[in-house]
């Protein structure tokens, strides 16, 4: 080669290095900056993982079976069926409900403060790669397991208000009732009070698991539809007692073993909180089924299996909001007080204005659901034992914030239900003929009996 060249050769190799200099340059600069946004962007862990996939599991468990047969031994035997068949299948609405509309309207990115928005409708945007954050920086989960854990919240609770009209109601009619009420009640609650943007969150309302969500916005629903569809037929004359004592009992043993999942999940990582959140969900709940227990003693002579399976729930109920927000010694307390509560409304406030809530859903969920939530705005104080407030936040302050929101809840939930019972009256009517009531809702509406003599 000769020496020109090499000299062109040579001078064209520097006018590409002064070129290629400053992307060069750009790269070396801009590599550190990605490289280290790349270890920053949090990655689930695979425990935290599978710990929020068990307590889905869980809570699918606290439905199916475990609801169903709670309430199917407090109905009489012509109705056993009817109550599983209605937990069954507004389950199943209400998961396909979900992923259709009910995530992106309850925790879709909006801003406002009660409607989670259409930008995850059909789970738009989630994907294997998404993620859901939880409460500590920097931890997240994936946005599918997310998704699914709300999904069976979402799922359990219009089943609970089927209980408070139990054995007379159409199926058709507690089907639509609950889509309807799980669009314009469940869905905005829910995004008011665990969404960022949501208006009681941004009030500082605190609600660990549900208890304005699931237990009062259900027993509040259950009440109005109890009153809306009416007494059944010989109520308070006829022998209504439920059927199987012993199906109640292992249906109220399943949603204690599945309310684990409901509470300890909530915390979202398989952390010291969720384990705080563990134990107050044993012992509130053994404290509130002596509670009840030592209430039947004193009025009744006797402790009943009824008032037991009674007092576990409404300790399930009671510290479900603050699971993973009081200590141990305050969740005992909230157990001992919310079965008398409870046990006066069912005994005697409801035999009083004579409402026909029939696996008393109201004077359980939803008063147990009432003072849990009041009682944590107490209880979260840490001279108390529990984890404390937000700066500048004092007992007062956070206790009325408790109340505000349980207000909100009461009005919303108990306005928008009567609209929504009364348009499903003129669509597709409330209530079954009597003929089919006193046959029983097993063979008039699904042509199968649970027992056959």
């Amino acid at each position: 080669m000769s020496s020109h060249t090499l000299n062109m050769l040579g001078r064209l190799s520097a006018a590409a290095a002064a070129v290629l200099a400053p992307v060069v340059a750009f790269a070396q600069e801009t590599a550190p900056a990605a490289a280290e946004a790349a270890a920053a962007a949090p990655v689930p862990d695979k425990g935290d993982t599978t710990f929020m996939f068990i307590s889905t599991l869980l809570v699918l468990f606290m439905l199916m079976p475990g609801l169903g047969l709670f309430y199917g031994g407090l109905v009489r035997a012509k109705n056993m069926l009817s109550v599983l068949m209605q937990c069954t299948i507004i389950g199943a609405v209400m998961m396909l409900v979900w992923v259709i509309y009910g995530y992106s309207f309850a925790f879709g990115g909006s801003t406002s403060p009660y409607f989670g928005g259409t930008a995850k409708l059909f789970l738009s945007g989630v994907t294997m790669d998404s993620t859901a954050a939880t409460f500590s920086d920097g931890v997240v989960i994936p946005e599918f397991i997310f998704v699914m854990f709300q999904m069976t919240f979402a799922a359990l609770t219009p089943a609970l208000i089927v209980g408070a009209f139990a054995e007379r109601i159409k199926f058709s009619a507690a089907v639509l009732f609950c889509v309807l009420w799980a669009t314009f009640v469940y869905f905005p609650v829910a995004h008011m009070v665990w969404d960022a943007n949501g208006l009681l969150f941004g009030m500082g309302a605190l609600d660990f698991a549900g208890g304005t969500v699931v237990h009062i916005n259900a027993g509040v629903a259950g009440l109005v539809g109890a009153i809306m569809v009416g007494k059944r037929i010989g109520y308070g004359k006829d022998m209504m007692a439920p059927h199987s004592m012993t199906l109640t009992l292992v249906g109220a043993a399943m949603l204690w073993v599945g309310w684990f999942g409901f509470n300890a999940g909530s915390n979202l990582e398989a952390s010291g909180g969720a384990m705080l959140a563990a134990l107050n969900t044993f012992i509130a709940t053994a404290a509130a089924i002596v509670s009840w227990s030592l209430v039947e003693t004193f009025t009744r002579g006797k402790a009943s299996m009824l008032g037991a399976a009674s007092g576990m729930i409404a300790g399930l109920v009671a510290i479900t909001p603050a699971a993973g927000i009081v200590g141990p010694m305050g969740a005992i307390v909230m157990g001992l007080i919310v079965s008398p509560i409870c046990y006066f409304f069912i005994s005697v406030v409801k035999a009083k204005f004579g409402y026909d809530d029939t696996a008393d859903v109201f004077g359980v969920h939803g008063i147990g659901g009432l003072f849990g939530a009041l009682a944590t705005g107490i209880f979260a104080s840490d001279t108390l034992g529990g984890i404390g407030y937000a700066e500048g936040v004092t007992m007062g302050g956070q206790f009325m914030t408790q109340l505000t929101a349980v207000v909100i809840t009461i009005v919303w939930c108990g306005i928008v239900s009567a609209i929504l019972y009364k348009i499903v009256d003129v669509v597709v009517g409330l209530r079954v003929t009597a003929e089919a009531e006193r046959e029983g809702l097993d063979l008039s509406s699904h042509g199968e009996a649970a027992y056959h003599v």
